[in-house]
């Protein structure tokens, strides 16, 4: 990887003299108490000339927070005669409502009611705002029901405090006073109350709050048409927002913005480019969250001749080094693919922020570059660099495809430090991660401290338990999931069909599959009949599988025929063989892997002329067998083998350690009179030979001579696992007692003593 630019640090900002703010020159929170307070009463200066002095001390105490001085402040204050300000109060209530502090916040209204028994109405506003900000809601109305007058602020925070409470019964009955009362209400209120409104459910009470504002003849302007167009966005009601955004005389870019969300919200994607196009042509002065919007827009539609002239635009504005800007055109051009360009717009970042580094990680992940991830994400921990939530929800996916527990633990740890596993998200991702890096009770104990899994994390756990052969734990959670009112999708029921395949269910896979739509709301796609055809094919019922792939509600892709022909090969059926790789062929002339399945389908049966075929096909076309490879993690370091390797530093004790294995297996299958079948019966030495050099062999025989005997040998491999090499770690298991885990590109093979979790199924 590229070396990591360094984070830009901002050099010390110098303010222009006529910008610079004259303030008084008393740095008021260094004022200590006694130099007021206790002065000499011989002074000439009068309490009246000194409350000034002590007011603004007091303000400074509440601006920096220190509320437990400035009521100790207070006390002294009353002992030496003098009296807070009307202003003093209002910033040490607005302090508590802030810190959400109503200990404080009660301290300083019965301060405030002993020294001023009947307070104006703006500080008794204050204080329901306090105590709305608190979240005492109760206490406020109590207030504001005993207030002898309100005003149109008084009236607007209890309807703010409700509305954000999502109380709209009271927001009603409020209103209702308001117009009993003889109180009208004026813009603000309707303003507060309207921006409160951000979700579906809020849509029919916004609806409601514009009627009044029509009968009750509110002089609409921009202000509340940018409002209600925000509302109607929020709530998802784009007809309306866009009725709104029509009929405004004055628009700026919020209100663009607005109704532009409104597009990208509804999926409309284009139109949120046409509508940015009008801006342009209107000469709308542009900010950076229209932006934002846009350039989201050409990475959903993975419009990049669209996003780059977007981004020349941002350049000629000068905005490209604004992390605002910045970061969701790396954002753009990752989920487009184009990490160069990722790079290049993230070096532009004048002072990269947590999300322009997360923008920079997804963009690894989306091309593939996990280990690339791992090594930003370790550049930004080495150099203190601040982490977010959504970093360690990735690199738990980048250790989830690179199957590193070693790496995963480590994270999960630091994750679990700083506090930033994310909800669901991060607890899902990490279900998923100690799942695929083979540590099925790791991930069954992550999931079981979700507090409400949903639908994801409980399609990970399914699918988890699925590749690892425990079918009936799997299903038995698929049922659990659905007590508990969860509704699966249909990612579900690929796991639950894959638990099937595994373990050979036919029958309960069948009725999934016909109650998919009925009972649970969810439309069959190709996927699933594709995962149906391969459960049929796998157990052996290949008629039911060409009917089935003959009779299903959508053309036969490539993987249709595909599962059909892997079925065929493990039942030696030729007939229905030669049908599957035809028509796969056709549809995939490329796909190196049907040409492989039929060469050993053809080369099993003994039709050699057609199997050589087969091989010449593959030649004139270019076409090679992909290279096997495997992997095994030795003490936090990956160890790669391909077929017949002799780089690795210890490969002469590799081959020696497999020699010694295969003298042992030998001999075992000899005293146990084990029938071995093989494709080709009575295997010669040079064929047993070739067999020692596979990738898998050399990656289990340098876990055995690298690892404690405790410990079991954990094997990754990016093929399926041949029979061969299968039987073969079957034995290893029983003969040195070891437990030995390999995961091939399909699932998970526990063996031990002598038996894999896959049954022979598989």
């Amino acid at each position: 990887m590229a070396s990591l630019p360094l984070p830009h640090w901002n050099s010390p900002k110098v303010i222009p003299r006529d910008k610079v703010q004259i303030v008084n020159t008393a740095n008021f929170d260094q004022i200590p108490s006694w130099v007021s307070l206790n002065r000499s009463s011989s002074s000439r200066e009068s309490t009246s000339e000194r409350g000034p002095v002590e007011n603004l001390h007091l303000v400074s105490l509440s601006k920096q927070g220190n509320l437990r001085e400035s009521h100790k402040f207070l006390m002294e204050m009353d002992v030496a005669g003098l009296s807070a300000s009307y202003h003093s109060y209002e910033c040490l209530l607005d302090t508590c409502g802030k810190m959400k502090s109503l200990s404080d916040g009660k301290l300083i209204h019965e301060h405030l009611l002993r020294t001023i028994p009947k307070p104006p109405t703006f500080l008794v506003n204050c204080l329901l705002k306090m105590y709305c900000d608190c979240g005492s809601v109760a206490v406020a109305q109590k207030l504001f029901d005993e207030m002898p007058r309100k005003d149109s602020i008084s009236w607007g925070v209890m309807v703010s405090a409700y509305a954000q409470k999502r109380m709209f019964s009271h927001v009603v009955r409020l209103f209702s006073e308001m117009h009993s009362t003889g109180n009208s209400v004026n813009q603000s209120v309707y303003l507060g109350l309207i921006r409160s409104l951000s979700v579906p459910s809020c849509l029919e009470t916004g609806k409601q709050m514009h009627s009044y504002m029509i009968k009750n003849g509110l002089t609409i302007d921009f202000l509340i048409d940018t409002a209600l167009l925000n509302m109607y966005v929020k709530c998802g009601c784009l007809e309306s927002s866009k009725l709104i955004f029509d009929r405004m005389l004055e628009k700026n870019a919020v209100t663009w913005t607005g109704l532009m969300m409104g597009y990208a919200q509804a999926d409309k994607q284009e139109e949120t480019l046409a509508l940015f196009a009008r801006m342009i042509g209107e000469n709308i002065e542009l900010d950076e969250f229209v932006f934002s919007v846009v350039l989201k827009a050409c990475s959903k539609l993975e419009d990049l001749g669209t996003g780059r002239q977007i981004h020349g635009y941002i350049v000629k504005l000068g905005m490209d080094s604004g992390v605002s800007v910045g970061t969701p055109l790396v954002n753009f051009y990752a989920k487009c693919g184009s990490l160069e360009e990722a790079r290049q717009a993230f070096n532009r970042i004048s002072d990269p922020s947590d999300a322009s580094w997360s923008a920079l990680i997804s963009g690894w992940l989306q091309v593939g570059k996990f280990e690339e991830a791992l090594e930003v994400f370790k550049y930004l921990k080495d150099n203190g660099m601040v982490m977010n939530a959504f970093m360690y929800t990735s690199i738990f996916q980048a250790c989830s495809a690179l199957a590193s527990l070693t790496s995963g633990t480590q994270v999960h740890g630091d994750a679990i430090k700083r506090g930033l596993v994310s909800g669901l998200y991060g607890e899902s991702a990490l279900v998923s991660m100690y799942s695929r890096s083979g540590r099925l009770d790791y991930a069954r104990r992550a999931f079981d401290l979700i507090d409400e899994p949903d639908t994801v994390a409980w399609t990970t756990i399914v699918a988890g338990c699925a590749y690892h052969g425990a079918a009936s734990e799997s299903l038995r959670l698929f049922q659990m999931m659905q007590s508990r009112g969860i509704k699966p999708n249909a990612v579900t029921f690929i796991s639950v069909f894959t638990a099937c395949s595994h373990s050979g269910l036919v029958s309960e896979a069948r009725l999934y599959l016909d109650l998919m739509s009925s009972e649970y709301g969810v439309e069959p796609t190709i996927d699933h009949y594709d995962c149906m055809v391969e459960i049929y094919s796998r157990a052996g019922h290949l008629e039911e599988a060409f009917d089935l792939i003959k009779t299903m509600p959508f053309e036969p892709d490539a993987m249709s025929w595909k599962s059909l022909l892997g079925g065929c090969w493990t039942h030696r059926n030729v007939k229905f063989g030669e049908i599957a790789a035809e028509n796969l062929l056709r549809l995939d002339p490329n796909d190196t892997a049907g040409y492989i399945l039929m060469f050993n389908l053809y080369s099993s049966s003994g039709k050699w002329e057609e199997a050589a075929h087969v091989r010449k096909l593959m030649a004139d076309r270019g076409l090679k067998k992909d290279v096997g490879c495997s992997w095994i993690s030795v003490n936090g370091k990956v160890h790669r083998f391909i077929v017949g390797d002799r780089h690795h530093p210890q490969s002469e004790e590799i081959y020696l350690k497999l020699q010694e294995l295969n003298r042992l297996v030998n001999k075992y299958e000899s005293t146990q009179q084990i029938d071995c079948d093989d494709a080709l019966p009575g295997l010669l030495k040079e064929r047993q030979e070739q067999l020692l050099e596979h990738s898998e062999r050399l990656a289990i025989a340098f876990g055995l001579i690298s690892t404690p005997s405790t410990v079991p040998i954990l094997v990754f491999k990016n093929l399926r696992a041949c029979n061969d090499c299968h039987d073969f770690a079957k034995l290893l298991s029983n003969i040195t007692g070891r437990e030995i885990i390999v995961r091939d590109s399909s699932r998970f093979h526990h063996l031990k003593s002598g038996d894999c979790s896959c049954n022979d199924y598989w």
